[in-house]
């Protein structure tokens, strides 16, 4: 069950930790980065760094977006699946769509994971239902190659609910500025010229993808979990969540699981798959689940909505050079970020 830590915001200035609550998947303040100087931005960078080498999973407080625009975000989600499930329905993605834009099909994470020890999940669908958008929907973008698939360029699907989309477009471009802040802390982290990334991600094909997560007033078969075990794909994913039981944990170098920390207000960080090949594992993509509550809180829904930032479609994904040496030669194959996810998909929901 994850657990809400009644943790009070810290009071920023001078002598502020950075470390807010240390642990496997610790809580990082990240407001001197985003309104100090040089060295502000290179502490937090070197402590999100260390963080990549253990779990790849952390917590971030004093990120600047505004609580408006998360609240509005959630009540739009809370709206959005509470409709009749035919209304639902009527918004289903695109059966051509690899991006799964509108209410989602079902599927498998644990299906996309090369871990043979999770057969058995591999073969229940995910208890979830979801709705996404990406930017690559929006009419007259032109973040694509000319190579890229028409599934790429299918419209999003938007509910006939006021003020739904402007949430999630308003959500969205917070997202997308502090997924850019990130990465460029990231690149800090490793040695990198802070823009560095910068032109692998500024047409980038991310999904915002909220989840439901029913009530289970029949318990679940054996193995099947409200998400499966995975790692996530891309370069990294902001989840927002709440606080209900049955909720994210993660596996540690033990092979035990973990509660990831819910603090009011805050963002869980992870690196995916495409960060682990760009720095050659040095970071790691860790893999994790969503769990179903006890018993006694099967009445209980639960809602997240992770921005899983994904690599322009043609950025060429290969090992960086601070993280190869005579001794470290690269472990992968360099893979295109646009095929890396649509073969993902394929795995999870049989496209």
């Amino acid at each position: 069950m994850t657990t809400l830590i009644d943790h009070p915001m810290p009071q920023h200035g001078p002598r502020s930790p950075i470390t807010v609550v240390d642990g496997y998947v610790p809580v990082i303040d990240l407001a001197s980065a985003l309104g100090g100087d040089a060295a502000d931005r290179r502490a937090v960078a070197d402590a999100i760094g260390e963080t990549c080498e253990t779990s790849g999973f952390l917590v971030v407080v004093g990120h600047g977006v505004p609580a408006e625009t998360l609240t509005r975000m959630y009540d739009a989600t809370r709206e959005f699946f509470a409709l009749p499930q035919e209304q639902k329905e009527a918004l289903r993605s695109d059966a051509r769509d690899p991006l799964m834009r509108g209410f989602g099909r079902k599927g498998s994470l644990a299906a996309s994971n090369a871990d043979a020890t999770v057969e058995e999940e591999r073969a229940r669908p995910d208890l979830s239902e979801t709705f996404t958008y990406n930017r690559l929907g929006d009419p007259g973008d032109t973040s694509l190659p000319p190579t890229a698939g028409a599934g790429l360029r299918l419209p999003n699907k938007w509910p006939a609910l006021p003020g739904f989309e402007d949430a999630y477009r308003a959500y969205y471009a917070r997202m997308e500025d502090l997924a850019v802040e990130i990465m460029r802390l990231f690149a800090l982290a490793l040695r990198l010229p802070e823009d560095w990334f910068d032109a692998k991600v500024d047409r980038h094909m991310t999904n915002l993808t909220a989840n439901y997560y029913p009530a289970q007033p029949v318990a679940p078969d054996p193995g099947q979990l409200r998400k499966g075990v995975h790692s996530d794909w891309g370069s990294l994913t902001l989840l927002y969540q709440d606080d209900a039981p049955g909720g994210l944990q993660v596996r540690d170098k033990n092979g035990d699981w973990l509660d990831v920390p819910v603090i009011p207000g805050s963002f869980v960080v992870n690196i995916g798959d495409l960060m682990a090949i760009w720095t050659n594992d040095t970071w790691v993509s860790t893999v994790h689940r969503v769990v179903n509550p006890p018993r006694e809180f099967s009445h209980r829904e639960r809602f997240s909505m992770p921005f899983f930032h994904q690599p322009n479609f043609d950025t060429l994904i290969e090992c960086i050079p601070t993280c190869t040496g005579p001794d470290t030669p690269p472990k992968y194959a360099p893979v295109l970020s646009g095929e890396y996810i649509m073969d993902k998909f394929r795995r999870a929901y049989d496209l």
